[in-house]
């Protein structure tokens, strides 16, 4: 599945991308352990941007507007609010390693967050990678109902919009499924990989 990163305090935000671009990811075994791995599936999620699936009742739900969808204003909050347990999700994968790194890639244009806002209050968001033409997502959170599934409703309408290829999600749940998520063999996603890193890096926020 991968192996430890060693000696964590080398890890820069440019080997972040490299391993990205070449199919790996990191994580910790928990919010608490200060050490990180690679982890590179034999089987990895996506969602085909173009067989994208809205349950109905979410489309209802996104056409009424009730979020105010907002794009890297709070990444910073964004992350450290995946990284929180709740009672649905006692543990969490997101370290204060990966927070750092993750933060250092924001301010370099590499990572984003897709944030739903009622008034004032950060009610849901996720948070991901962009690299060539394709999409890394890392984790989402949901303090109102649907909150960030609205999210992806909107990151995907996104990356369709700036000629993304490729939306990964590293693994696949029920909860993705309903969206269209599929299990694709590592060499399957490879190639899908090698097409997304020949494109120049799109832009997935406006300057």
């Amino acid at each position: 599945m991968g192996g430890h990163l060693g000696d964590r305090h080398v890890i820069t935000p440019e080997i972040l991308l490299r391993a990205y671009a070449a199919g790996m990811f990191p994580m910790a075994e928990s919010a608490d352990d200060p050490d990180v791995f690679w982890v590179q599936p034999k089987v990895r999620g996506i969602i085909p941007l173009e067989t994208f699936h809205v349950p109905r009742s979410l489309a209802k739900k996104v056409r009424r507007k009730i979020f105010d969808i907002r794009i890297n204003t709070a990444f910073a909050r964004v992350i450290e609010a995946c990284a929180q347990a709740t009672e649905d999700r006692p543990t969490t994968w997101i370290n204060p390693l990966i927070l750092t790194l993750y933060q250092e890639l924001h301010r370099m244009g590499y990572t984003h967050s897709v944030e739903a806002w009622q008034g004032d209050e950060l009610v849901g968001g996720l948070y991901g990678v962009s690299l060539g033409s394709a999409f890394f997502g890392e984790s989402m959170f949901s303090r109102q109902t649907d909150a960030s599934k609205v999210c992806l409703v909107h990151l995907v309408e996104r990356l369709r919009s700036r000629g993304f290829t490729l939306l990964d999600t590293q693994f696949t749940t029920d909860h993705l499924k309903n969206f269209g998520a599929i299990d694709v063999p590592r060499k399957e996603y490879e190639k899908l990989l090698d097409a997304a890193m020949q494109s120049d890096d799109l832009e997935f926020a406006d300057r």
